[in-house]
């Protein structure tokens, strides 16, 4: 009989320590759990908000170019194109940051198709007014220029969003950094380069509008392309009239 309690006492304290093992082995792995949630929570960094944001942007803009004041006779007939990249650096002048001058440095290429064909005679150029009588497959000029906008701008950006409506007008200089004509008909291909009567000097007044990154772009030289070129006995003082899209791109 005394054998039979003591076996029974030995089972029921095995029972419990088993109970006790498991029982702690259960808090242990529940313990870390909540230590591992509670840092979480006292963590959270507050976001510091930059009240001295810039709309510091890259730009990229493709235009359709057209020539005003032409002389008589001239005509565009293909689609006339333009391209252009460049960096501006944003200088905000009131305290929201609404209103803001810019300025940077960019560069432009820019084709003009029509029938003002140009020939070189000896150091100097000549032009002539291709008939409509006469079949020829190419003839356009075209110019590569780097630019130098200075601009003053609207918007009603702020330190949140990236999204807003802007419009952005002032004064593009450009200098002329290359230049080539060609005239290509079935019998000839004539190409000049370096023509001395393009104004090496070229500005603008241009506007931009609209909203996030495409907006409206229109540009008008105040200075004729050519400096010293005649056709015909008239003066040729072509001005250009760029109308496109411009992106702008943090």
């Amino acid at each position: 009989m005394n054998m039979v309690k003591t076996n029974m006492n030995q089972s029921l304290n095995k029972s419990i320590a088993l109970q006790l093992f498991f029982s702690c082995f259960l808090l242990a792995s529940v313990s870390p759990v909540f230590s591992q949630e509670i840092p979480k929570n006292q963590e959270i960094k507050a976001v510091k908000i930059d009240s001295l944001y810039r709309e510091d942007q890259f730009y990229f803009g493709f235009t359709y170019n057209t020539l005003q004041q032409q002389p008589d006779g001239l005509k565009q007939s293909k689609f006339s194109t333009g391209i252009s990249a460049g960096f501006l650096r944003d200088m905000p002048i009131n305290k929201d940051r609404t209103i803001a001058i810019a300025s940077g440095i960019g560069f432009s290429y820019d084709n003009y198709v029509q029938n003002l064909a140009i020939s070189k005679i000896g150091e100097s150029s000549s032009y002539s007014i291709i008939q409509s009588s006469t079949a020829f497959s190419k003839n356009k000029f075209s110019q590569l220029l780097v630019d130098v906008p200075i601009e003053f701008r609207w918007r009603t950006s702020t330190y949140e969003s990236y999204k807003f409506w802007r419009v952005y007008g002032g004064v593009k200089f450009s200098y002329l950094l290359h230049d080539r004509s060609i005239y290509t008909d079935a019998q000839n291909k004539i190409i000049v380069s370096g023509n001395k009567d393009f104004n090496k000097f070229l500005y603008g007044a241009y506007v931009s509008a609209g909203y996030n990154t495409i907006n409206v772009y229109v540009y008008y030289g105040l200075n004729p392309i050519f400096k010293t070129a005649e056709v015909n006995g008239e003066k040729i003082d072509m001005k250009a009239l760029k109308i496109g899209v411009i992106f702008y791109i943090l």
